[in-house]
């Protein structure tokens, strides 16, 4: 399992859960599967997994709650999974610190794909290492704007002094604006660039993500620009 990596998946329907698990481990991976959100944190924390696979709607502590308490002790990659893609719970799974969702029923290659996704733009497993081709990486150094202080090369970030903790993809997000103050950038190219879609994928995971940056960097450093996008203000 060293050389593997390593998924938790959280899943209380039997048949999902165990054809789920046959296929992730054909694909290489291995998987922890476990069938309600309590027995599912267990494992988290006994086996510190490479990223975990959370479905919305299990027993004990549902997938949300889950998630945050996932969060509260790790920046491990966390993908929802849910049965609506206009279900509030995609929203709510997003809020609580999830890093995508995949809706059910799901292709097992597109899974797999989602999974490799997050997984490259997380440096491999999990430990929050960012990838050669993330924008920003070139620049080096430290940059300043107002109050809020980014060491690229650290991978800290400082708000009036204070340092900010950030999840590997708000990092990514913030180095994304970071790396072009000023300018406009579409939800579909942050997209593209941040969560690696080569393929049409929901803007609200954006919006999201922005609105839990703005809560730690200050809500006026990124502006809404209606109809295009999204700008950090030089």
């Amino acid at each position: 399992m060293a050389d593997q990596t390593h998924v938790l998946f959280v899943e209380d329907d039997d048949v999902i859960r165990e054809a789920t698990q046959l296929a992730l481990e054909r694909d290489g991976f291995a998987v922890t599967a476990m069938p309600d959100g309590l027995s599912g944190l267990e494992a988290f924390r006994a086996d510190r997994p490479d990223i975990a696979l959370l479905d919305v709607m299990v027993p004990g502590l549902d997938g949300v709650s889950l998630c945050r308490r996932i969060r509260d002790e790790s920046t491990v990659p966390v993908i929802m999974l849910s049965a609506r893609a206009d279900s509030i719970d995609v929203v709510l799974g997003l809020e609580a610190g999830a890093d995508d969702y995949v809706t059910k029923p799901f292709d097992g290659a597109v899974l797999v794909a989602r999974i490799r996704a997050v997984l490259r733009r997380f440096g491999h497993a999990g430990g929050g290492d960012r990838g050669e081709e993330s924008a920003g990486a070139a620049a080096g150094g430290m940059l300043s704007f107002g109050e809020l202080e980014i060491d690229t090369e650290g991978m800290e970030v400082r708000r009036a002094g204070q340092p900010v903790a950030l999840t590997p993809t708000e990092m990514r997000l913030l180095l994304e604006f970071s790396s072009a103050p000023g300018t406009v950038l579409s939800r579909d190219k942050l997209l593209e660039r941040v969560w690696d879609y080569g393929w049409g994928g929901d803007t609200r995971v954006v919006d999201v993500h922005v609105q839990r940056l703005r809560t730690k960097i200050g809500q006026d450093r990124i502006e809404t620009v209606r109809g295009f996008g999204y700008k950090l203000k030089a």
